[in-house]
């Protein structure tokens, strides 16, 4: 099979037609900068599933006038302006309706209470315990016992609140190797956690949670925090 790399990678591209694609990409990327300076966000840490949703549209808008012929920029322009029009609606309605708000963005989700995770939230499996023990570790965290609440923000963000030194709990560690030692079997009498809801027993052998009935364990750590 013989690849024709000259349709592959120009077509019938023209040096005419290089220029306007590029002269196409600055202006509609331009705008895209304008338009979400408009919008008052700084930083796409601060954007929630609906803002996310207004840069998908704006990409959407964007793209087909940087490089198609058929596609003039007047009207994706036109596109920009209706979304920004109802991005500034949609916003001033939820900054005067709590309910129209919570709709809209949503609400805050806690995961961890009390040391132990949330079983409702645990059993939504709205997030990846993989990516949450990262976000924990990135606080210095090295078990959930040292967490006494931690909620889900709407922009995606954790926080977390701690217990005082005196106050922490044995708990589930986030630590890989600690947590890689998980099993269904115990072999000696100590603390255990849970490694699904980060409940913590004494336990002489195996069995299931008390709390959430299943049946994996890991030896639970006591360490204090240190930030």
């Amino acid at each position: 099979m013989k690849i024709d790399w000259h349709t592959l990678l120009l077509n019938d591209l023209d040096w005419s037609y290089a220029l306007e694609i590029v002269i196409r990409t600055m202006v509609m990327f331009a705008f895209i900068l304008i338009l979400l300076r408009l919008s008052g966000k700084k930083g796409v840490r601060q954007l929630s599933i609906f803002e996310v949703a207004i840069i998908i549209a704006l990409g959407s808008a964007a793209g087909d006038p940087m490089f198609t012929k058929d596609v003039a920029i007047l009207p994706s322009l036109l596109v920009f302006g209706i979304i920004l029009l109802f991005y500034r609606v949609l916003t001033y309605i939820a900054a005067n309706s709590e309910r129209f708000e919570n709709i809209l963005e949503g609400e805050p989700m806690y995961i961890i209470e009390d040391g132990m995770f949330t079983l409702q939230e645990e059993t939504d499996n709205t997030f990846a315990k993989d990516e949450f023990f990262a976000e924990m570790r990135n606080q210095s965290i090295e078990h959930v016992g040292q967490v006494r609440t931690a909620l889900l923000e709407t922009n995606g963000q954790v926080s977390f609140f701690f217990f005082e030194d005196d106050e922490v709990k044995p708990g589930l560690p986030v630590l890989p190797k600690p947590y890689s030692l998980r099993s269904n079997k115990i072999d000696k009498e100590g603390e255990y956690a849970c490694t699904f809801c980060g409940s913590v027993e004494t336990r002489q052998h195996g069995g299931t949670c008390k709390r959430c009935d299943k049946d994996e364990w890991v030896t639970a750590l006591k360490s204090r925090r240190i930030s």
